[in-house]
């Protein structure tokens, strides 16, 4: 999709064009001149000669030619109409700022798909409805009522709130924020954020792209396209609305976990999104990755006026997982010659309160020469005999010098500082209002250069019996069935190479009593019924049964129990099932999200997985090393490699499990949420085991 005429168009109607100063009509045409757009600018209103001295037209045919882009602030009812009229002069780009659709109710829903079937039918992208509309400052195109258009700059902006555009906009002015294009896209009917996000990524005057969301239209369509786009420009977003559950009524303990939030963290790490928390944050971001080189490293070096703040920058490192960087001996010597003898040669480099520019530029100079140091922080305080403009200079210069390093600046202070710090900005050196906002920024950079660097992403295969679980799930589907029983759930796992322990059904005290035999001691007791989902909450499970006499009793105490507790339940009997002596207890699941599909889920297993919450997910399918990344993820990390004495578990055979169960979840879309709890792993060498399984499916 070209999105061409909306960021370069040749002439611009305005259909709904005012004389009154403060409608959006006006003001449109106002910004349109105000930005001194350069080419044609047709007002359309019948019931005006003229709007900002141009002349008006009644309707869109009386301009008398095709207008590239059609901007629509009339009211939303008569909003068809226009539509219809555009239809007709074969207009393909339109701009509704209009409000009063979808965002209402059903009346403005049914109202906005008669706008879409007209666009639809005619061949016209629509941008909104309830937008802002577009700025583009190096086009001197300002087709909104944001006021007067940012700087022309490298950052393409999109935002599906009108409001917090407008905030952006000031913000962006106060910070030397400069932007190749600004897009608000409203109710996004037609043109969404992707579209915008794929146009920005092919244009060459945009180096970051930048937005704010509060859902995603095509999350598949949509992680697929931004790992491409990602791997070329840095993308920032923020995205509100993720706190509310994900899952309706989840009947596994993945579901319950995998909620909205987790599903858009899942699925920005896949793609290489960097999540900005704040509009203050995505600035930090956004200038350092605008203006300076990606980092070649993670070695860090601080110079700074003042102790405490060069304490304050190195805790910051040390937290942020950054590595200090240690000076070379050749970096010392020089910087011992250069310096009062009561300056800090080591790092952080402390050229004293009285440092004049000269001393922070030849401390920037030794250091950025030095091949152990990838890149510095320069902090400064305002204090009496400081310059803060020609010391601002002074690492400008500095920087020019070093054209492959990243450089960030923190000058602490308030009025003694602010023309210094236009001068950074201006001179492409971030300002950060704290140390710690840098070391951030600086983490951040370092994360996406490894996200760019991250080996080919390549998913292994395994040899299964594909056709058992297709026939297990179509028998479901077809019965209407949602939960699958915990015996054809196992038996779905071993068609796809998971080992799972032994087990039969009884129906009878008598029959337990004899199939225990059978199976050998010790061994686990469940409640069979396809009414009970969790078990053990209603005293559905006994373990460590280690005779007859006990196998007995626990049969007809829990028909007792579970009977009572849950008298309409349909009660088959009980599953007898070998008990896994040795080995420690996990979790793996997976859960479907609508938008952007399976999200596997590793944790600690066992009842606790919902209360300790410690848990990691990750969007199928997964490569081996992104299934070994879930499980490093997590805090039971250690405990899995093995801590004071306790022998570790095979972590790899964990890793396959994960892997087995992606290329499941992946094959049969049709599987909305299962849980494989517990997966008993013992130590390396040894078999994992899958002692309970539950599977829901849904056909989609």
């Amino acid at each position: 999709m070209s999105l061409d005429l909306f960021f370069d168009p040749k002439s611009v109607a305005v259909v709904g064009a005012s004389r009154q100063k403060g409608k959006v009509g006006h003001e449109v045409v106002a910004g349109l001149l105000a930005g001194e757009f350069e080419g044609d600018i047709f007002p359309v209103n019948p019931n005006a000669d003229e709007v900002e001295g141009l002349t008006c037209h009644p309707t869109l045919k009386d301009i008398g030619t095709t207008p590239d882009l059609v901007v629509i602030v009339v009211p939303a009812k008569l909003v068809p109409d226009v539509m219809n009229e555009c239809s007709k002069l074969r207009v393909k780009a339109v701009i509704i700022i209009t409000a009063g659709f979808k965002e209402i109710g059903d009346e403005g829903k049914r109202l906005e798909e008669q706008i879409v079937r007209i666009a639809t039918r005619s061949g016209i992208q629509v941008v909104g409805p309830n937008c802002l509309g577009i700025m583009v400052p190096d086009k001197k195109l300002n087709a909104s009522f944001g006021g007067d258009l940012p700087a022309t700059g490298a950052v393409g902006y999109v935002s599906q709130s009108g409001a917090l555009m407008t905030a952006i906009l000031d913000m962006a002015r106060a910070n030397d924020i400069g932007f190749s294009k600004m897009v608000s896209i409203g109710n996004k009917s037609d043109v969404d954020e992707l579209d915008v996000m794929v146009a920005f990524g092919a244009d060459d005057n945009t180096k970051v792209i930048a937005g704010y969301l509060e859902s995603i239209t095509d999350g598949d369509r949509f992680v697929r396209q931004m790992e491409m786009i990602s791997q070329d420009k840095p993308v920032l977003l923020i995205k509100s609305g993720g706190t509310g559950a994900g899952a309706k009524a989840a009947s596994s303990h993945t579901g319950s976990l995998a909620g909205n939030e987790t599903a858009y963290e899942v699925i920005f790490d896949r793609a290489g999104i960097i999540r900005c928390p704040s509009v203050r944050t995505q600035f930090d971001y956004a200038q350092a990755f605008v203006h300076q080189p990606l980092p070649p490293g993670d070695r860090v070096a601080v110079i700074t006026n003042a102790g405490g703040p060069g304490i304050m920058t190195a805790d910051a490192i040390e937290r942020k997982g950054l590595t200090f960087a240690e000076l070379s001996e050749d970096t010392i010597a020089k910087l011992t010659e250069a310096l009062p003898a009561a300056a800090n040669v080591q790092n952080p480099i402390d050229v004293l309160g009285d440092a004049l520019p000269d001393r922070y530029e030849v401390a920037m100079d030794v250091v950025l020469a030095d091949p152990g140091v990838d890149s510095v922080i320069v902090v400064l305080t305002p204090q009496a005999m400081t310059d803060c403009d020609e010391t601002a200079r002074a690492i400008l210069r500095a920087a020019e010098k070093a054209p492959g390093k990243t450089i960030l600046a923190s000058f602490l202070g308030g009025a003694k500082i602010d023309d210094a710090i236009g001068l950074l900005r201006r001179g492409g050196v971030p300002q950060y209002d704290s140390p710690e906002s840098a070391v951030t920024t600086l983490r951040v950079m370092n994360d996406y250069v490894a996200w760019r660097q991250r080996p080919k992403r390549v998913v292994k295969l395994f040899p299964v019996n594909r056709r058992k679980v297709e026939q297990i799930v179509e028998r479901h589907i077809r019965r209407n069935v949602r939960e699958i029983g915990e015996r054809e759930s196992k038996e779905m796992l071993e068609a796809y190479g998971f080992a799972t322990p032994k087990d039969m059904i009884a129906t009878s005290v008598d029959q337990a009593a004899n199939i225990a035999e059978q199976l050998g001691y010790p061994l686990v007791m469940k409640i069979w019924s396809p009414d009970i989902i969790h078990k053990s909450d209603i005293g559905g499970v006994r373990v460590g049964l280690n005779n007859s006499q006990q196998v007995v009793d626990a049969y007809e105490l829990m028909m007792h129990r579970v009977s009572k507790k849950m008298p309409d339940a349909e009660i088959h009997g009980v599953l007898l099932q070998e008990m896994c002596k040795d080995g420690m207890e996990v979790i793996l699941g997976m859960h479907r999200d609508p938008n952007f599909g399976p999200m596997l889920m590793f944790g600690m297993g066992g009842v606790t997985v919902e209360v300790l919450k410690d848990v990691s997910f990750c969007l199928a399918p997964v490569t081996s090393q992104e299934a070994y990344d879930m499980l490093a993820r997590t805090k039971a990390y250690q405990l899995l490699e093995g801590v004071r004495g306790r022998e570790g578990v095979d972590i790899g055979a964990i890793a396959e499990g994960i892997q087995r169960l992606s290329q499941l979840v992946t094959a049969f879309p049709d599987i909305q949420e299962m849980d494989i709890n517990p997966f008993v792993v013992g130590p390396e060498g040894t078999i994992p085991v899958a002692v309970d399984a539950r599977i829901s499916v849904e056909k989609k």
